[in-house]
């Protein structure tokens, strides 16, 4: 008689979705206003790097 085959659960589950940034939602960019003048008034904004991931798009406390 044959043994019966049976499939084994893996012991390794699949990796989790790493969590997005919050502040830049996990594109890794901020907008930052963009001042002129002597009385520092708003002209527009620039993408800047996003301190809290370094750029990466993922959560730092995960």
């Amino acid at each position: 008689m044959a043994t019966k085959r049976t499939t084994k659960p893996s012991k390794n589950p699949a990796p989790a979705e790493p969590v997005v940034c919050s502040p830049c939602d996990g594109s890794g960019m901020v907008a930052a206003t963009v001042r002129v003048g002597r009385k520092r008034r708003p002209v527009g904004q620039q993408d800047g790097l996003c301190l809290n991931c370094l750029g990466t798009g993922t959560s730092p406390d995960a």
